[in-house]
């Protein structure tokens, strides 16, 4: 990376990083641009021109999440089928305590849960990630199978992901440890994967057996 690339990439997190802690403070609908502006030390339009809306300000790591699912679909192994990819992929991240699967820290968490904008926002999120994760398995059907399939195979999955994002941010918010919501989930995710697996079968857009 350049220096100055490097130099946008620390201004970028640096407004991002105000936003979030103000945010957390007053409120996200509480908390104006000028404010995050004035607390980074740039102008209101440097931070437009970074942040075009002003919800990407604290979920900025929106790229990220939308395609994640289909980006472990995408990068699998040559010989590992979607539904083992997308498995192995949620419980590193679990292991991780990423952020894109939901362990955001409570005063995050509770800050989401209370602006009705984000949580809106992050109802979009979702959908933008279950239709990537769609457009991703549609590439691995084979020819028979109807068009519809991997959009059948997209939504179910994407409803279990939900609910394993919502049980990290519910446990968070109830108090639990990162450590304590990794040793939940690990065993709820692996039920919910038997299941996914029992619907579709281990590819989920293969012909129905």
């Amino acid at each position: 990376m350049g220096l100055r690339e490097s130099k946008k990439q620390e201004t970028r997190q640096l407004i991002s990083d105000c936003a979030t802690k103000l945010f957390i403070e007053q409120g996200f609908e509480q908390t104006t641009i000028a404010e995050i502006a004035a607390a980074a030390r740039v102008a209101k339009k440097t931070v437009t021109n970074y942040f075009p809306r002003k919800e990407d300000l604290a979920l900025d790591h929106h790229e990220a999440f939308t395609q994640g699912l289909a980006r472990a679909v995408a990068e699998r192994g040559p010989d590992e089928e979607p539904l083992a990819a997308l498995g192995r992929t949620f419980r590193a991240a679990l292991l991780e305590h990423n952020p894109v699967v939901g362990f955001t820290g409570p005063a995050f968490a509770r800050m989401v849960a209370n602006s009705p904008t984000l949580t809106a926002r992050l109802r979009e999120l979702h959908d933008q990630r279950e239709a990537a994760l769609a457009t991703a398995l549609t590439t691995t059907a084979s020819d028979p199978t109807p068009t519809i399939t991997p959009r059948a195979a997209a939504a179910l999955i994407a409803a279990a992901d939900r609910l394993l994002f919502r049980r990290i941010q519910e446990l968070t918010l109830a108090g639990h440890t990162n450590d304590q919501i990794e040793a939940t989930l690990l065993p709820e995710a692996d039920h919910l994967h038997t299941l996914l697996d029992t619907a579709l079968g281990n590819h989920p857009t293969a012909t129905p057996r």
